[in-house]
């Protein structure tokens, strides 16, 4: 029985021998017909399984693990395609703001909200964050549970990790999905979740579940993938403790900005108290200053044409879930819709449109050619790209509000 349950593992270690030998295995029978070559990619992904097998076997995975794991894993090209084209960084932040806070979501979450309100008061009162919070990210990710992925998570990662842009980090990801299933917690028929390899009801990435996930309910599993959301809304809040979650200040606050304010303040390493932003004219959208949470950076995810924010600390835990601005700020202004807040007063400037991917990609090639590095091209607008936008709108005598438009792709151009 061990030999069968060794056998692909033993399969994949052998061909990685013979092949930094520059031989072939030995064969038993004669050599079979000549066949067409696999393609580059599937070859690729052939010569990967051996050497992560070892890399797995060397951190402990067991063999019989191994085994099960790449019993199923194929390749997924539809992956690659999708990982170019994020929602949170391929439309603009009010057409993403418009599906993530829509009215049926917000209703949909004042349900969930009453339908588990003893779990999520137990949750909120062990790790301290706000309910509202964990169920606007349950909303966010899998729509309260309705939808938590059916993609095979090992082949996603593995695809990924072949072909992706972030190939060692997804690697790291996959070794991490490993020793879940080496732990029991799930089987690589359950463990399924979204093309990127996030799992379950709040689409944990591997690495995060290992780091955070809990058992909740006491069964000795750390179940984020079935029908109970139990363990996967107290992992969500025991990560966002992890990360320093403070219950006593807000995610962000709108604001109003002045008639020629400055805007190379925002969103630029500066951390001001709300009441030193008053006197710069920065006030709530009632006109009074903002209350004192602690030190506030501003953010301007429309341009100087949108709403402004500012925001604290707990959009930075936030971000430790996913970086984008336009997530942050949905799950936090979905939260604040569930606890019965008002929509953003100040328009966006619908005129606008979000840039694609290949605009994305040469508008930082054409900083950085004119000498406003964006720290290299990704075409992803992270705080780099936007200094460098800021950089060269002031240099232009354009509004330096860093917003990525197509008008400046054009000036660039």
């Amino acid at each position: 029985m061990r030999f069968l349950a060794i056998s692909a593992v033993t399969a994949c270690l052998a061909a990685a021998v013979f092949a930094q030998r520059g031989a072939a295995p030995p064969a038993e029978d004669p050599a079979p017909p000549a066949i067409a070559p696999l393609t580059p990619v599937v070859d690729m992904f052939a010569a990967w399984k051996p050497a992560i097998a070892a890399r797995a076997l060397g951190q402990g995975i067991s063999p019989a693990t191994l085994d099960a794991a790449f019993a199923s894993l194929t390749w997924l090209p539809d992956v690659i395609e999708r990982d170019s084209r994020q929602n949170e960084f391929t439309k603009t932040v009010w057409d993403y703001l418009a599906t993530a806070v829509s009215d049926d979501r917000i209703t949909r979450g004042r349900q969930a909200l009453a339908d588990h309100a003893a779990l999520l008061a137990a949750i909120e009162a062990r790790w301290g964050v706000d309910r509202h919070v964990v169920v606007a990210i349950w909303g966010l990710e899998s729509a309260y549970g309705g939808f938590r992925g059916d993609v095979p998570t090992l082949s996603a990662l593995a695809t990924l990790a072949v072909e992706g842009r972030r190939k060692a980090l997804f690697e790291d990801q996959f070794l991490a999905a490993l020793t879940i299933l080496d732990q029991g917690h799930v089987t690589p028929a359950a463990m399924t979740g979204s093309w990127a390899g996030a799992m379950g009801h709040t689409q944990f990435m591997p690495q995060s579940f290992l780091t955070a996930a809990v058992d909740f309910t006491g069964d000795g599993r750390r179940d984020v993938w079935g029908e109970d959301p139990a363990d996967a809304l107290a992992s969500t809040a025991a990560f966002l403790a992890g990360f320093g979650w403070n219950a006593s200040q807000p995610w962000g606050v709108e604001v109003t900005l002045p008639r020629n304010f400055d805007y190379r303040l925002a969103r630029e390493g500066f951390r001001l108290t709300p009441g030193a932003w008053a006197t710069l004219g920065v006030r709530g959208t009632d006109g009074l200053p903002v209350p004192n949470h602690g030190p506030a950076q501003l953010l301007l995810p429309g341009g100087a044409q949108g709403a402004a924010f500012l925001i604290f600390r707990n959009f930075n835990v936030l971000e430790r879930y996913n970086p984008a601005d336009a997530y942050v700020i949905a799950v936090g202004h979905l939260a604040d819709r569930l606890r019965g807040g008002a929509a953003f007063t100040a328009p966006w400037p619908r005129d606008e449109r979000a840039l694609s991917f290949d605009e994305r990609v040469a508008l930082q090639q054409k900083l950085t050619a004119a000498g406003f590095s964006t720290g290299g091209i990704d075409a992803k607008t992270g705080p780099k790209t936007i200094a460098a936008i800021k950089a060269f709108q002031k240099a232009n005598g354009l509004v330096p509000d860093g917003f990525p438009s197509l008008s400046l792709l054009q000036k660039l151009q």
